[in-house]
Order: structure tokens, then C-alpha cells, then sequence
């Protein structure tokens, strides 16, 4: 008793069923609730409105299946306000496997969980900025273009990659409030969906564009990278190859190893393909040096009569760190 009443912690326990039956002085001394006042299931009173379902709702989860809880939640003090805390409980089990007790500990997240927030909206204004900073230099070029009609080819193709770059930054800097991190966490197929969408045309309500495989967290600097080359091979498809037609098909799929992730990106039903092309271009060559410098990835083409095969090939551990 006399350690957990001098620990800086919150500490709790409660019986197999759930019922609550100890507290720490640390309990009522940050709550200033009277003793025993929250003792079977009064407790979840103390916090935030908003937070009480989810809180029930894995606490009971827990208790049905015996997964450790843990759960986020605004825990009221004694002057009425109220601060972030986190919340978990192991069980204590007997020889045969039975839970005899759940013992539980709350910590103090507040600070933490204000700098987030804080992190949040610096990074929401940024990526606004950013966004104004592309639609000006489309803006500028589009200008120039219309002055030097012998620069519109160029000025077209550059501000279609910066369009490229404007979606992988909304994608990777949503403008949403109270971010949660599994839901809001940039993928390599989400990636994909974004960059694609404008290109994915139903036919016959059969989109023309199909994503699939395993999927892979990744970070900013991949998904600036890939932004690039999707785009560059989207570009061309539409150009040259298989969305260049009704009747053609894209199917990209990802692949995860231990080492390496890769996506296969396949163009079939397009215009036959008599040879490999002999030029690369700018487009192509400034996109396969935005993904080797960056990521150590490459870029393999294998062109088949029936249609383009590449293969975007990245070490996983580029992508995630």
C-alpha cells in the first residue's frame, strides 16, 4: 500500500467481473472524488462525455476476451478540468488460465496530446501553403504559355506533374481536425487511388484501372517520389498506351517481401507494341532520379506486344522509416 500511495501514478485494480475496488491515493487526490465514491463502474462518470463510449466499449471488450486495455480518454480533476490521460490494465491469472484480478494504471498525456495538436494545425497551414504555391506556378505557367505558344508543350507537361504533386500533398496532408493515426496513415495503395482517380473512367460501370495487393505504410518522402513516376506512367499510358483506347486496362498490383516492396503496374488491350522505344525522355528520366536518389529504387520496363509491364521496385525500409 505505502508503494503505490507514494507512486506518481495513478494505480487501480478490480475483481474478474470489472467491478473496481482500489485506488491510490493518487486517485482522489488528482479527481478529489470521496473514497469508495467510484467503486464498481462509477468511475467511468470522471471522464469526458465524448471519450465515455469508447472507453466502456474496450473496457468491456477486455473483459469478455481478456486482451489487455488501453484506451486515450479526458479524465476530469478536482477543479473541473479536464486532462489527456491513458489508461491500461493487464490481467493476473491463476495456474489454469482463469483471470482472478485486473490490475490498472492511468498516465498523464496531456502534454503530449496538446503538441500534437498543436503539430496538427502547423502541419495543416503548411500543407495550405503548399497548395497555394502550386496553383501559383500552374498559374504562371499557363501565363507563359499563353505569351510563348512555342513553350506550351513544355509549360503543359509541368504543370501536369506539379498537379501530380499537388494531389500526393493533399493526400499526405488532409486538411482534417483530430487526426487518428491507423486511419489517417499514408499508404502505398492509397497513394495509388489518389494519383489515379482522374484517370480511372468506368466503362460500362467497369472501371477501367484495378489496385490490388498488400498494402504498405509509407512516408512523405516516398509518396512525393512515387508521385513522380505514377504520374510519368499514367502520362504515357494515356499517350501511348493501354488508356490511350476504350478497351484498355490497367491492373497494378503490390508485392511485399522482406526486404523490398514492388508494384507492378501492367497496361493491356492498347496499341501494339512493335519495339521497345529508343529515346527516354525528360519526363521519364526526372522521374526514375526522384525515386534512386531519395529511395534506392528503380524502375524495370518490359515491353510486350500486348503491352507495357514495369515494375517500381523500393527497400521497404526507405518507405517506412
Amino acid at each position: 500500500a505505502t508503494i503505490l500511495n507514494i507512486m506518481p501514478q495513478i494505480v487501480w485494480s478490480a475483481g474478474p467481473d470489472g467491478y473496481h475496488d482500489f485506488y491510490n491515493d493518487r486517485w482522489y487526490d488528482f479527481t478529489g472524488v470521496p473514497r469508495g465514491s467510484t467503486d464498481g463502474d462509477l468511475w467511468k462518470g470522471l471522464f469526458h462525455p465524448d471519450d465515455q463510449p469508447s472507453a466502456w466499449e474496450r473496457w468491456q471488450h477486455s473483459l469478455a476476451t481478456g486482451d489487455p486495455y488501453e484506451v486515450e480518454y479526458r479524465l476530469r480533476g478536482q477543479d473541473g478540468s479536464y486532462r489527456w490521460s491513458l489508461g491500461r490494465a493487464l490481467p493476473l491469472r491463476d495456474a489454469c488460465g482463469g483471470i482472478v484480478r485486473w490490475y490498472g494504471s492511468v498516465t498523464d498525456i496531456h502534454d503530449r496530446k496538446v503538441a500534437e495538436e498543436q503539430c496538427d494545425i502547423v502541419a495543416a497551414e503548411l500543407a495550405h501553403r503548399i497548395r497555394n504555391i502550386f496553383a501559383v506556378v500552374s498559374s504562371l505557367l499557363m501565363l507563359a504559355a499563353r505569351s510563348q505558344p512555342e513553350a506550351s508543350s513544355f509549360a503543359d507537361e509541368a504543370r501536369l506533374r506539379i498537379d501530380s504533386l499537388a494531389r500526393a500533398n493533399d493526400y499526405i496532408h488532409p486538411d482534417r481536425p483530430g487526426r487518428d493515426g491507423a486511419a489517417e496513415a499514408v499508404s502505398m495503395q492509397g497513394l495509388l487511388h489518389a494519383l489515379l482517380k482522374p484517370y480511372n473512367h468506368s466503362l460500362a460501370g467497369v472501371p477501367r484501372i484495378r489496385i490490388s495487393g498488400p498494402d504498405l505504410r509509407i512516408n512523405a518522402t516516398a509518396a512525393t517520389s512515387l508521385a513522380l513516376v505514377v504520374h510519368e506512367l499514367a502520362t504515357n499510358a494515356i499517350k501511348h498506351g493501354s488508356l490511350s483506347v476504350d478497351e484498355g486496362r490497367l491492373a497494378i498490383s503490390t508485392l511485399l517481401d522482406d526486404e523490398v516492396a514492388t508494384i507492378e503496374w501492367t497496361e493491356r488491350g492498347g496499341p501494339a507494341i512493335r519495339e521497345a522505344p529508343t529515346r527516354r525522355g525528360f519526363g521519364t528520366t526526372l522521374s526514375e532520379r526522384a525515386l534512386k536518389l531519395p529511395l534506392a529504387g528503380v524502375v524495370e520496363r518490359e515491353w510486350d506486344p500486348g503491352g507495357l509491364t514495369a515494375r517500381i521496385r523500393i527497400p521497404k525500409n526507405r518507405l517506412t522509416r
